[in-house]
């Protein structure tokens, strides 16, 4: 079973929409990251069968916010590089994930 590395700018992803979420209400946030990271999990069994976008990341839907979690499958790993609410304009998503540095 591959395992699943979540990048430090994933994770920054991750703590931001915890915290837009917990601005709303109390216990959201936490809501928000428990699915995040059962959505993520879901890429050990599911890993590589998303669609591409901006060249070669996959593209995964949170099934319960409008987040997308963009990622790639290495060898023996899979590497969540940003996390980003669907909601954002695609050429900022774009321009981010052209800044990725790889591994």
């Amino acid at each position: 079973m591959k395992e699943i590395r979540i990048l430090v700018a994933a994770r920054r992803d991750l703590m931001a929409g915890y915290r837009f979420y917990e601005k709303q209400a109390p216990g959201i946030g936490r809501y928000f990251l428990d699915t995040m990271y059962s959505d993520i999990e879901s890429l050990r069994i599911h890993a590589g069968v998303h669609a591409l976008y901006f060249g070669n990341y996959h593209r995964l839907l949170s099934r319960r916010f409008p987040w997308s979690v963009y990622y790639r499958v290495n060898a023996d790993e899979i590497h969540v590089y940003a996390i980003f609410d669907s909601r954002r304009n695609p050429d900022l998503i774009k321009r981010r994930l052209a800044g990725v540095q790889e591994l």
